[in-house]
């Protein structure tokens, strides 16, 4: 590649490379960027005679990224990415507001670390706009690798490359298993897994590490997993669940302190369990080489000092 290449690139031209390899299309890409297909031809041309190297191999399906096409496409996404950055800083100072950050978590995370940063951060920057989304581990990585997050608390899925994030330790997960206060096993003072193994559930989909976990607990006692389950992903739908029903709901630890706790104050109470189940740990994930916004670097190192926080009260993990 030729040393003078950062002369030559300019934004249209890294927004069509980005927009070729994700469509596998030059019409669909060329519509993106607002030019003509044939507009579109001639710029991915000059690109390439630019690099001197092919970016993209034609195929009669659409285009497929070359070895170094996904190098620079790699590349450009992340510098699109700075410069939108950038641009949001600098209108946040022209208005004198605190900015933006968007954060992701999975649900134990969102619920004991970061809704208690947000407090913290609101209290010193009331102004600051704060997105969380919260998700399963696969599409917060997914999110944080487009830039729709700026960073997460998500476990490493084996479908990403590890080497692409900033990994920082946080915390494994305890499950609770979470029932109506009535329920027949409601004051029982140790449950084992066998007492539940015919009984209605309803927890997360398939391949989801809280199922995996409760799964992986049965199997382990040397039983089959339960097979009378309703699955959803919706915290509200399991709490309708729960109360209505003898049904058993898996929750993180955070989670059912929080429905169980005064605040919210909700009639459920948490089975003794004889075996305890945990899930893998996650970590609070940002892309290596992408600098975060001033307001999104303060929260995460308050998401961070949360975590250090139940760390050094809970005796360490």
């Amino acid at each position: 590649m030729k040393s003078t290449l950062s002369k030559h690139l300019k934004i249209n031209q890294l927004r069509l490379i980005c927009a070729i390899a994700e469509h596998g299309q030059l019409s669909l890409a060329a519509n993106e960027v607002a030019v003509t297909q044939p507009a579109a031809s001639r710029m991915l041309s000059d690109i390439e005679q630019s690099i001197d190297a092919k970016l993209f191999e034609r195929h009669a399906k659409g285009m497929e990224l070359t070895l170094i096409g996904r190098r620079v496409a790699q590349r450009a996404h992340n510098m699109l990415v700075e410069l939108r950055d950038l641009s949001r800083d600098v209108d946040e100072m022209k208005r004198g507001e605190s900015g933006v950050v968007t954060v992701g978590a999975v649900t134990g995370a969102a619920v004991g670390y970061v809704i208690p940063s947000i407090r913290q951060l609101k209290a010193i920057a009331p102004k600051t706009e704060i997105n969380v989304n919260v998700d399963t581990s696969d599409v917060l990585l997914r999110d944080l690798v487009a830039g729709k997050n700026d960073f997460v608390l998500a476990r490493v899925m084996p479908q990403f490359d590890a080497s692409d994030f900033e990994i920082r330790p946080a915390k494994s997960e305890d499950v609770r298993l979470i029932v109506r206060e009535d329920h027949p096993l409601a004051h029982v003072k140790e449950v084992s897994l066998r007492d539940l193994v015919s009984l209605e559930w309803v927890m997360q989909s398939h391949r989801v590490p809280m199922r995996e976990a409760v799964n992986n607990a049965f199997l382990s006692a040397g039983l089959q997993p339960p097979d009378n389950i309703i699955n959803s992903t919706s915290l509200l739908v399991m709490i309708s669940i729960l109360v209505s029903s003898s049904a058993i709901a898996p929750m993180a630890s955070e989670v059912s302190d929080l429905l169980i706790g005064r605040q919210v104050g909700t009639r459920l109470k948490v089975l003794q369990l004889r075996e305890p189940i945990q899930m893998s740990p996650y970590y609070l994930l940002k892309m290596k080489g992408r600098q975060l916004s001033p307001v999104a670097e303060r929260l995460m190192s308050l998401v961070e000092e949360e975590l250090k926080r139940n760390q050094r009260t809970s005796g360490g993990e």
